[in-house]
């Protein structure tokens, strides 16, 4: 497959490929396409090409659901004791719990007065 470029305005060549690609469409929200616009251009390339990236990245991805469980378990696994810092998970959310509890009663408090 040979690139043909052919120059679509004094300045700037446009590169097409011998081969043939469907069309298609999309639909992006204002915010989507904004900041795909400007990962385009950081990288120098187009917003068609970024997102024939991005789907043959999703496509292959795996089918199977006990796949992907079993690569998250092995993710959570390595993971696992990196934030020895952090009090276990069930200590957290009652922590969480009772520093909600308490900002709760204060602004009631205040109210009150």
């Amino acid at each position: 497959m040979v690139p043909r470029y052919t120059q679509v305005r004094p300045q700037r060549l446009t590169m097409y490929t011998a081969y043939i690609m469907k069309r298609t469409q999309i639909y992006l929200d204002e915010s989507q396409d904004e900041r795909l616009a400007r990962r385009a251009a950081a990288a120098g390339t187009t917003k068609s090409d970024l997102i024939r990236e991005a789907l043959d990245a999703f496509l292959a991805g795996h089918d199977d659901d006990r796949v992907r469980l079993q690569s998250f378990r092995a993710a959570v696994r390595a993971a696992a004791g990196t934030a020895s810092r952090l009090p276990a998970g069930s200590r957290y959310v009652e922590d969480l719990r009772k520093a909600d509890a308490d900002r709760s009663a204060e602004l009631d408090r205040r109210r009150r007065q």
